[in-house]
């Protein structure tokens, strides 16, 4: 779990504050407060606010304390960026199916939940950062779940990025709209009508019924989950 040890910012990185070693025993008095508590409020911020509001100078005012303070325990951005993302994902849930199928979709929608209840972490995720404790613990139990697959690492790893990478842009979504779907085809619904003709396939597309009760998340996850069983079926057999 992430530290809520104090790293002074002389010294401090990314890997101090994300992987810190043995805590030294320290004199004087005890430190106002944790990386943690800095990272908890910027969270508290960006989850009202937006990401874009989330400033040491926020974060500051918010904890009773001056910006210059807070560089005692976080040296910048960047190294905030890095405690908030891995603090917003937590630890995954465990998941003890045999089926590797189940494992990995339960997988992709542990993602999805943890994104969608923190959605700027979605951005920082995007971005390059370094994995912290949580989110290296997200990579072992998905990799585990494909322990028997007869997959390279590499397309392991690439199955992972497939899974996250459409679960975020299904809560990129679901933070713009609270239905997706029924909110496109409603704006294109005018457009649709009067240039029925020139888009024939489109408009069938949106008129199907079934269309309007789709799970975006559920079946990209499915597709993916289908291709991988039949790359791996395809090494069992060669």
């Amino acid at each position: 779990m992430t530290s809520d040890e104090t790293v002074s910012g002389a010294s401090a990185s990314p890997d101090d504050l994300l992987w810190p070693g043995p805590a030294a025993v320290r004199r004087g008095p005890k430190p106002r407060f944790t990386v943690a508590e800095i990272a908890d409020a910027g969270t508290r911020i960006a989850d009202a606010e937006g990401l874009s509001a989330v400033t040491m100078q926020r974060i500051a005012h918010d904890l009773g304390s001056t910006k210059m303070a807070l560089y005692r325990y976080v040296p910048g951005r960047a190294e905030l960026d890095a405690v908030m993302l891995d603090r917003a994902f937590g630890a995954p849930a465990r998941h003890d199916s045999d089926d590797w199928r189940r494992a990995l979709a339960a997988w992709a929608e542990g993602v999805h939940s943890r994104a969608l209840a923190h959605p700027w972490s979605v951005e920082l995720a995007q971005r390059p950062h370094r994995p912290g404790p949580f989110e290296l613990a997200w990579y072992e139990a998905g990799l585990a779940a494909m322990a028997q697959l007869e997959l390279h690492g590499s397309e392991k790893l690439d199955v992972l990025a497939l899974l996250a990478g459409h679960a975020m842009s299904i809560v990129r979504q679901e933070s713009a709209s609270a239905a997706p779907e029924q909110d496109l085809a409603a704006a294109m619904a005018r457009i649709l009508t009067d240039r029925a003709a020139d888009h024939p396939f489109t408009v069938a597309a949106f008129a199907d019924p079934a269309g309007a009760r789709g799970d975006a998340l559920r079946f990209g996850v499915e597709r993916i989950i289908a291709g991988v069983e039949v790359l791996a079926a395809a090494r069992r057999e060669a």
